[in-house]
């Protein structure tokens, strides 16, 4: 590991190059089973090639639109997820689980807020357990 990348995580000594389904290559050619899959990113396998090529010809067209902006996708998939979850709510996609535990986090005060109670501030959460590693997230852990 070069010294440019600050250690946060203590990387262990292994440097992945490929992969293919749930199986991970080194730079030794040694093989790895995924179990962690990619940590939840990757839960259809490395190298799938529906996941590639629908990259590639999304890519063509659109790579990333902030979340300022609406798009055919973000807006199909909410629609989705909402009906699927029985209907009348909103949907606020985040970029990660820390990001989700932060909103969540907003979103639990902001309703305590707007019916006049201000002094309920406690957040419930697992115990040694990983929430994200943001302020909000961090100081949920115990």
């Amino acid at each position: 590991m070069n010294g440019y990348l600050m250690n946060t995580y203590a990387r262990l000594p292994v440097r992945f190059e490929r992969g293919e389904g749930v199986w991970l290559w080194d730079t030794e050619g040694n093989r790895y089973l995924d179990a962690l899959a990619g940590v939840a990113v990757c839960n259809l396998g490395h190298a799938h090639p529906a996941v590639a090529r629908t990259l590639a010809e999304q890519s063509r067209k659109l790579l990333h639109v902030s979340n300022l902006f609406g798009n055919e996708h973000n807006e199909a998939l909410a629609g989705t997820l909402d009906r699927l979850l029985g209907g009348g709510g909103q949907v606020f996609f985040t970029n990660s689980g820390a990001e989700a535990n932060e909103a969540a986090i907003k979103l639990a005060r902001q309703y305590h807020i707007e019916r006049g109670n201000t002094t309920k501030y406690k957040i419930i959460s697992r115990s040694i357990s990983y929430h994200g590693a943001t302020i909000g997230a961090l100081s949920m852990v115990q």
